[in-house]
Formats: C-alpha cells, structure tokens, sequence
C-alpha cells in the first residue's frame, strides 16, 4: 500500500452505509451512522415524491418545515416557491387514513430555447419541480447533518436522470460530503460537481429514442441564475463511481473529466440493480438466466493498481470480510442489507417484521430477476404480500403515475415523449416500445414507495403494494437477528456497526 493510499485511509470512513432503495436509507439511520464515525449515505432517489408524502402525512416531528426554513435561510430567494409547495402539499394533523395522496407532477422536461449555439439541445424540468426536487434533496441531507459535524454522503442511480441534475444541487447546497453514483456511467457527474459548486450552469445527457445520431445529444440542464441561488463556492464532494468491472473504473480514471475520487466496488451478490452477466443464458422459453460466475467478479487488484481509494460492497458485511477488504488495499466496505434490517431504516414497520420473521427461520430468499424497467437485474426478496408473489403481481393492474424510471422518445413534432416497460402494455406498444421489455416489469417507483411506508392508494382504495430488495449474503443480518434477547424484534443500526467493527 502507498504512502498516498495510507493518508487517504486514515481520513475516509472505513465503512460506509448504501444508499439503498427509495428512503430505506433515510437520514435517521444514516445520520446514526456518521455520528458513529462511519459515513452515513441517504438515498436520493424519488425524495421529490417521498417529501410531499410527508406533507399530507402532516410532517410528523416538523423535519420538512424546519428543513426548509434553513433552505430559505440560506437562499432567501427560493423563500416564495419553497413555502407555495409546502402549502400546497401539507396538511394539517394528515390526511384521512385510506385517502390516495395528491399526485406529484412527473419529472418532463421542456426544451431550453436559444441556450447555447450548435446541434445540442438543452431540457430543464418546469420551476415548481426544480424547486422541489432542489428543497426534497437538499432537506434529506441537511436533516442527516444536522447537529454533527461529521461527513454525510447520498447516492444516485444514474438511470434516474431527469431530476438528477437539479437532486445533486440540493445535495451540494445541503453540504453532502461525498456523492455515489451507479446504474450507469456516472462520468459526467464530477464535472457537474465542479460547476455546481460554483453555482454554475451544469448540464446532464439523457437518452432519446429515435433521434437521430447527427441532430446532436440532449441534456438536462440546471441553471442556478434562474433559481436566483448562489453564494460563495460550495465545498465539493468527492465522487464516488460504483463499479463492477475493471474496464468501467479504467475508463473514468483514465480521464481527469471524469476521474472519480475512488471507487465503490459492487459484487453481483449486492441488493438493488446489478450490471448483467457478462455472457447472458437463457431457458427454453427464452428468458434470461441470471448467471454469474467467476468471470463476472471485479478485478479488484487491477482496479487498486489504479491509484484510486476504494470500497467494496456486497457480501462484506462483518468483521473478518472488513479486514479482508483491508488486506486487499481498500479502504472499507460498503453495507446494505445489514442496515436496511436494523430498527432505525425507512422500512416500514410492518413489512420489515414479515422479512425478519423469515430471516430468523431461515426461509427468506433472494432472487436475481429481470423486473426493473431499467433493463439491469434486480435483486428481489421473496415476501408474502408484496409484487413478488406471482398472485400479488398479476391481481395488480398495471399504471405508470410516476414515472422516475421512464425513458424519453422523439414524436414526430420534435417533441419528447415518455414510456416505460411497467406501464399498460398497449401504451407502451403505442409508444414504440417491444413487448418482449415489458415481460415482467414491476413498477419499481410505487413498490419501493410503498416498502418505505408512503404507499399510493388508488381512487377504488386499492394499496399498491411494496417489493424488497436485499443482498443476497443474509447470514450477518440473520446472526444479529437470532442473537437477539427474548422480545426484541430487530437490532440497532448502531448495533450493526459494532458487529463489522468488532471481532467475534
């Protein structure tokens, strides 16, 4: 190990909490572990949705109304639209129980005109969503630092790409002290940390079906001098890629445009989306066999030769796995499933029960499968009552009323449209979408809302009901779990620290 790796391992955190799911990595838990002296990573993913849930819900503890007032305490010239969507969404005392939410405008994006010269074009979302993607992002890390001054992280998915530019402003306003990033090449990201840092233009691409390959690339682009934000430079955060192959963290480190700080490196046993196999099978049916072998596995000491810190995740979480990560160069471990089952995570309540029920006889699975809209593997855990019970899936009819996951296509008048593969299938078809994508697809935006306790409830009262996604390596979460005294349910995140820290 290099001096310069021995220097950088003394000051970033030897563990590091995942950014998982919608709000299972919430700031309670995440604040807790960065008090803890780990780093303590919210999820950006869908706060925009989640915070005007808190609204109706009354906002239980005040946290929105006083994250937002320290927002406006620092850009007064957000004060007018951020308290206009704070009255528009909240309710006093909560919304009638069994009442659906009011429905949160989705992230399209309209054409920027006359930005910039050439065949680019440039896309921004309407101000009332700039706003509250900006106030959601910004509120969820505020809240994790609040009353500490210990670094905090929050995590992207790439694939998530509309509202990720003006969700990482939020971040940086809030002073996120490292930004992760996966499901996609995130090398645009540290080029748009350092402009928006500066409170400067910064602009994302995002993919367009059917556009032509000379009509030039389309961008979502933030332009903090509309939102009137600005101040001094912000101090920016180091970057981190989740990689699952040498050729990815070669690529970005070969560039210093899109050079990250380091590296989480993430095995095929991790909960969430996964990259594919790299040779795909497939039964007689032709569906895809989710089959990964050795050739699939990161090389991790080429990815050390690179020079860069690194992480590694999946299947790390305990002591001897932490050391062995430290024995290979990296700096720590990354851990999910361990936190997403400990007391102090966004599950909800109820639902978390039935999993650790399972846990504790030893019947619960996890299953690599082709349900995400985004194309990649997701892990899912088999638990009665949520869309991974065939029967809950079919009984569910399918809708597309958020719509994080979508992706753009060009209509004919130039404009975007948008479709996905969980959508009714005959829109999606109308769309220009295949039918073979749509096979199977979960609409991962109100099944991970509802895992995180903030379910739709549809006009006819029907619940939409929440999916789980967890690593496969259970046996750490089931050793604290079946350790636990007579009539506790669940152990401590803070608990869960302990055990990674300490030898058996």
């Amino acid at each position: 190990m290099t001096k310069e790796h021995q220097q950088q391992n003394a000051i970033d955190p030897a563990i590091i909490s995942g950014g998982m799911g919608v709000r299972i990595s919430y700031w309670v838990m995440s604040r807790i572990v960065s008090m803890m002296g780990g780093l303590g990573v919210v999820s950006g993913t869908g706060l925009e949705i989640v915070y005007p849930r808190l609204l109706q819900d009354g906002d239980p503890g005040g946290h929105v109304r006083r994250a937002f007032t320290e927002l406006v305490r620092r850009q007064p010239a957000l004060a007018g639209p951020v308290w206009e969507l704070f009255d528009k969404y909240y309710i006093e005392g909560g919304r009638p129980a069994g009442s659906p939410y009011k429905t949160v405008p989705s992230c399209r994006l309209t054409r920027i005109e006359n930005f910039r010269p050439g065949p680019d074009s440039f896309w921004e979302l309407p101000s009332e969503m700039q706003v509250l993607v900006l106030a959601a992002n910004f509120s969820e890390v505020w809240l994790a630092r609040e009353g500490h001054d210990r670094p905090v992280g929050i995590n992207f998915l790439r694939k998530v790409e509309r509202p990720l530019p003006w969700a990482l402003y939020g971040a940086l306003l809030a002073g996120a002290a490292y930004v992760i990033v996966g499901a996609g090449s995130p090398d645009e990201l540290p080029g748009m940390i350092d402009k928006l840092s500066r409170h400067e233009p910064a602009s994302m691409s995002f993919k367009v079906y059917g556009a032509r390959s000379d009509s030039g690339g389309f961008y979502a682009t933030v332009r903090p001098e509309l939102l009137k934000t600005g101040g001094e430079k912000l101090p920016p955060p180091k970057f981190l890629a989740i990689v699952s192959s040498f050729g990815l963290a070669k690529e970005l480190a070969a560039n210093p445009a899109t050079r990250p700080y380091g590296f989480v490196i993430e095995g095929s046993e991790a909960g969430g989306h996964s990259a594919a196999p790299s040779k795909m099978c497939f039964d007689a049916e032709g569906k895809p066999l989710l089959i990964y072998t050795d050739k699939d596995r990161a090389d991790i000491g080429a990815i050390a030769g690179l020079g860069l810190p690194f992480w590694l995740a999946g299947a790390y979480a305990s002591h001897a796995r932490l050391k062995t990560a430290r024995d290979l160069g990296a700096v720590g471990i990354q851990f999910g499933t361990l936190a997403a089952l400990s007391s102090q995570s966004g599950m909800e309540p109820v639902l978390r029960s039935r999993v650790l029920k399972l846990l504790r006889a030893g019947e619960l699975k996890v299953t690599n499968a082709m349900v995400s809209p985004t194309g990649f593997p997701f892990k899912v855990a088999r638990v009665p009552g949520t869309v991974s019970e065939p029967e809950v899936y079919q009984a569910r009819h399918r809708r597309c009323d958020i719509g994080l996951l979508q992706t753009a296509y060009l209509k004919p008048d130039g404009s975007l449209g948008y479709r996905c593969p969980a959508e009714p299938l005959d829109a999606f078809i109308a769309k220009g979408g295949r039918a073979k994508n749509a096979e199977g697809r979960v609409c991962l935006c109100n099944a991970l809302l509802a895992a995180a306790g903030v379910p739709q409830v549809q006009q006819n009262g029907y619940v939409e009901p929440a999916i789980v996604t967890l690593g496969e390596d259970l046996e750490s979460a089931r050793e604290l779990t079946c350790a636990l005294p007579p009539g506790h349910e669940t152990y401590t995140i803070g608990k869960a620290l302990k055990f990674l820290r300490d030898a058996a």
